[in-house]
Formats: structure tokens, C-alpha cells, sequence
């Protein structure tokens, strides 16, 4: 059976869709809010489709001691430095799908803030996502 990984927030109708048609979802978990299973830990066959949308994918940036004080760079955060392609590894090492959520207006500042990750993740409106999801698991 296939299991399509998903992040907080997620649309709870296509997830629904997606288990009455007969697959498992299961919640996963950035570094730094812990909702489910950490998709860093992923391991071969555990996960066959991953979906989220983009802020769940970037870690909180910067340590604001005031409220002056700007936003630290992407990769200088509290987080040891976690990028998309951190996260998402085990996505690209095991040929895992992502699919990640971002309105169509906003989908080349997604690219660039998914880095590395955006050669393997698929960007998707909020409207074709579960166009997008029937497609990969084939239903």
C-alpha cells in the first residue's frame, strides 16, 4: 500500500481523498515543530509521496534578542543551518516525489528559496494539487 508523507497544514480534503481511495497517510515533521515523523529520517520504502507547503520546508531564520534586529540570512539560523535539501534528502536519495504547495504567483521566489531541493521538488498551485496527486499515485 502507498503511503503519501505529508506536512501540517496540508489540505485535510485531499488528504481525505487520498485515504478513501485506498492509500495510508502519514504526518511528517520539519527540525523545529515536530507534527509527525522527521522527514530527514525517512528510510527506503517508508514513504512514496511527500507533500507540504513551502514554509513548512524553511526554517525559522535568525535569534531576534530585539525587536530591531533583522532576520539572520538563509543557513545562519537556530537550526544549524537546515536548508530545504537537508530536509528533503532522503526524498531526492530514494527517488521520493515532493510536492510542494505554493499559490502560482509566488512559484519563482519558491524555487529560489528551495535551493537545491527545487531539481527534484515540484511546485504546485493549491488548486492542481489534487490533479497533481491522482497523477503520481495513479488513481
Amino acid at each position: 500500500m502507498k503511503i503519501v508523507g505529508y506536512f501540517e497544514g496540508t489540505d485535510s480534503g485531499v488528504l481525505t481523498k487520498i485515504v478513501a481511495s485506498g492509500f495510508c497517510t502519514l504526518p511528517l515533521a520539519n527540525e523545529w515543530d515536530g507534527h509527525g515523523k522527521n522527514a530527514s529520517h525517512i528510510e527506503p520504502g517508508q514513504i512514496d509521496l511527500i507533500i507540504g507547503y513551502l514554509h513548512k520546508l524553511l526554517p525559522p531564520l535568525g535569534t531576534c534578542e530585539d525587536e530591531n534586529a533583522k532576520a539572520a540570512p538563509m543557513g545562519v539560523d537556530i537550526h544549524r543551518g537546515f536548508r530545504p535539501i537537508d530536509l528533503l534528502y532522503p526524498a531526492k536519495a530514494y527517488n521520493i516525489p515532493v510536492l510542494v504547495v505554493v499559490p502560482r504567483d509566488y512559484h519563482k521566489e519558491a524555487k529560489d528559496l528551495l535551493g537545491e531541493a527545487a531539481e527534484f521538488a515540484t511546485i504546485v498551485t493549491p488548486e492542481d494539487l489534487e490533479k497533481k496527486v491522482r497523477e503520481i499515485l495513479e488513481f
